[in-house]
């Protein structure tokens, strides 16, 4: 698989010396983030049927001037049953609030959402589990009711592939490369963050579309199972696809969810594949205290891993403009940061969305 990338030379400083941003630079870039595409593609909203409590808070993230946010409605071991009444309860959501947020299905909505300033929502599905026992009929279902990606598995082996914090990454199954065929077929969006790095690679070279990885960070900056090497970074740029950076410490390093931090490991990656392949996947949690339950209560899921039982912290969404300050701090034109900020998952959807 031939790499198309270039490199770029920003002069990245050293960890931990960021000077503070000056107020001039934040002007600039809220200005960037007011007039671009701003696009987090991950975020997490409590998955309980019908409880819409946490999600007036998508309010700050919308008046901060983020176009397009994607919820997850399940992950790993949770069934496909779970995931539908999940699209169920934030597409109508969504519809009873439609002055100010809109469901998207299509580029079209990405547009629209821009226009009107509204945030447009759509979700995403974290592993193949829900298809399991031969469901593949349910790839088009989930696209049609405004999934935009879907991810291979979430930690651990499934039937499609390979986990990332299992001990033996099994590869790509035959039954995976269905799935990720149909995906192909109806126009969903093939993600490889919590796939095994032998998976992940297999992913990239069946796929006939731009894959992505929606919020993983680089390993070269901090050496968790959750991070990607640059291999992967190369090969999802080589494919067309985005590296969205999360904004949760454990995976960023050093217990720092700061936009600096941030902005650490996107210019990591663009100094590997260019602006045009680095994307933002934030994967804030609006609920702490059933992220903590899952971590109590699903070991199987979660590793037994330090990094996931001290305090966590997390970037916001509403940040992104913080975030834009850095990358022009490091050098970097405005033109590449609205591709971080938007433009590039802009790109990928419309080549992959039908």
């Amino acid at each position: 698989m031939q790499a198309c990338y270039h490199t770029y030379m920003y002069g990245s400083k050293p960890l931990m010396e960021e000077p503070a941003l000056k107020p001039e630079m934040l002007d600039i870039a809220r200005e960037i983030v007011r007039t671009s595409l701003v696009w987090d593609n991950h975020a997490c909203m409590p998955l309980r049927p019908e409880d819409h409590s946490f999600l007036p808070q998508l309010e700050d993230v919308r008046a901060s001037g983020v176009n397009v946010i994607s919820l997850n409605v399940g992950f790993g071991p949770q069934g496909p049953d779970e995931h539908l009444a999940m699209l169920d309860s934030f597409s109508n959501w969504v519809s009873s609030h439609s002055d100010d947020y809109l469901l998207i299905q299509s580029i079209a909505d990405v547009e629209t959402a821009q226009k009107s300033k509204r945030l447009g929502v759509m979700f995403d599905v974290e592993g193949m589990v829900p298809l399991d026992n031969g469901r593949i009929d349910l790839v088009e279902a989930f696209r049609t009711r405004g999934v935009g990606w879907m991810l291979v598995a979430y930690n651990r082996n499934n039937d499609a592939g390979g986990g990332c914090a299992e001990e033996e990454d099994l590869g790509l199954s035959t039954y995976g490369r269905k799935v990720i065929a149909e995906m192909n077929r109806v126009g969903m969006i093939v993600c490889c963050s919590h796939t095994g790095h032998r998976t992940a690679m297999e992913v990239m070279e069946a796929s006939c579309d731009p894959v992505i990885f929606s919020h993983s960070n680089a390993k070269a900056i901090w050496d968790h199972y959750r991070n990607i090497p640059d291999e992967l970074i190369k090969a999802c740029a080589a494919t067309g696809g985005v590296v969205g950076v999360n904004g949760l410490s454990s995976f960023l390093g050093n217990r720092d969810a700061s936009p600096g931090r941030v902005a650490e490991h996107i210019d990591h990656m663009v100094q590997l594949v260019g602006p045009a392949h680095v994307g933002i996947g934030l994967d804030y949690v609006f609920d702490r205290k059933e992220l903590e339950e899952y971590l109590a209560t699903m070991k199987e899921t979660f590793p037994n891993d330090a990094s996931l039982q001290e305090p966590m912290d997390f970037a916001h969404p509403s940040q992104m403009a913080e975030i834009a300050a850095h990358l022009l701090e490091r050098g970097y034109s405005d033109s590449d940061v609205r591709l971080i900020l938007g433009g590039n998952w802009l790109r990928v959807a419309a080549a992959v969305w039908r």
